[in-house]
């Protein structure tokens, strides 16, 4: 028997969850440490009742999630026009050297995991969603691509696999970033900086800001140009031949509108005001996107999971194995061997296994204990949320 739920209840359901992550993660500080994200736990929720019912009585529950995707193009599209390309060049060599090994991380993850999946007799493709999907892209890249995993490449538990790993490669993020840096600075001796803390926004309360008519009315505007230009985009990444994920289109677009509509627009003040819509394009932003992922984990079918606990098992051992190997080995000497390069290091471990909020929390930790890193808290962000979403999508499209 199959119960269909219309997109009007399925929307208020997904909000109504949303509230309900929230107020778990307020209550609980076991959420807070892990850095797990709101929308998570009311999907996963969900998810669970759902495979409960199912299980238990035989009866699927379906959930009309059509405007998911759109939902996701907006999140991206606010990354894009967020990314202001003054910011990027501060980062220096620390940056470049950083997205290069973070990218060279991605190739690495992957081919161990279409590794493993072969040695379980799945399709290498498979493997991929304990890869960088998942690790390094989080949850929204994992429901970005699992779509087009069903759909196309016939790995039905795609979402299933990604999830899994996700929520996984989260926990172990955050116990292994900290640690990891303790280890590097006793080890080597390394001096710290021993100065008062920065500033930093990992607050989990939520946050008083002042946004009126206009600016919230700008930014609805300017995102849609994002959206209607990264379309475009899309069409023409597509036509080249490179199999890429619609949201990178976006992500593109919104870059391009940031460096260029300020110069091209003459009444500034009426048609480009970023002071004033920038937190109208951050509140829609974190909206989208924590309803796009309550969406997506509410329709899970938690069931298919069953027979691959192994596979997920041994495959999520090996590549928090090889991240812990590659912090010490490849990417702290390469940074430099200093207290700078000791702090990336932990931020490294929500890089590749986690979030940006896992990064910025490994970090925090770090410099609580031992002093600031300015320089840390620039380069690791920028790497979180822009260039390694886009390195990723371009070496899973090729990898696939």
């Amino acid at each position: 028997m199959m119960l269909y739920i219309d997109a009007l209840t399925t929307s208020t359901i997904a909000i109504l969850l949303l509230f309900a992550g929230k107020a778990l993660v307020s209550r609980f500080d076991l959420f807070k440490r892990y850095s797990i994200p709101e929308p998570v736990i009311g999907g996963i929720v969900c998810a669970a009742v759902v495979s409960g019912i199912y299980l238990l009585h035989g009866r699927k529950i379906e959930f009309d999630i059509g405007i998911r995707d759109t939902l996701l193009l907006y999140f991206f599209a606010a990354i894009g026009l967020n990314s202001d390309v003054r910011t990027i060049r501060s980062g220096g060599w620390a940056l470049i050297i950083l997205t290069a090994l973070a990218s060279l991380f991605i190739l690495l993850q992957n081919l161990l995991a279409m590794t493993i999946a072969s040695a379980f007799g799945l399709d290498p493709r498979a493997g991929l969603m304990v890869g960088s999907i998942s690790l390094t892209g989080g949850i929204g890249t994992t429901l970005a691509w699992a779509p087009h995993f069903v759909e196309t490449l016939g790995i039905a538990n795609a979402a299933e696999i990604g999830t899994a790993g996700n929520m996984f490669g989260l926990i172990a993020a955050c116990l292994i970033g900290g640690p990891v840096a303790g280890y590097l600075i006793r080890a080597r001796n390394i001096p710290v900086s021993g100065a008062s803390m920065l500033e930093i926004g990992t607050l989990h309360e939520p946050q008083r800001t002042l946004l009126d008519y206009y600016g919230a009315l700008l930014a609805l505007f300017w995102l849609n140009v994002t959206l209607l230009l990264g379309q475009s985009l899309t069409l023409a990444i597509k036509s080249s031949g490179l199999n890429l994920p619609d949201f990178v289109g976006c992500l593109l677009a919104g870059i391009i509108l940031r460096g260029v509509t300020p110069h091209l627009t003459t009444r500034k003040r009426r048609l480009w005001d970023w002071p004033r819509m920038q937190r109208g394009v951050a509140l829609i932003s974190e909206i989208s996107l924590g309803i796009f992922i309550t969406m997506a984990l509410m329709s899970l079918q938690l069931w298919a999971l069953d027979g691959m606990v192994a596979f997920l098992a041994v495959a999520l051992c090996l590549q928090i194995t090889m991240a812990i190997a590659f912090m010490i080995f490849i990417l702290f000497p390469c940074l430099g061997r200093d207290y700078e390069a000791a702090v990336m290091s932990a931020g490294f471990g929500g890089i590749g296994l986690g979030s940006t909020a896992t990064a910025i929390a490994n970090m925090s930790a770090v410099t609580r204990q031992y002093g600031a890193a300015p320089k840390a808290f620039i380069v690791v962000p920028l790497v979180c949320g822009f260039f390694i979403d886009l390195a990723n999508a371009i070496l899973v499209g090729i990898m696939i």
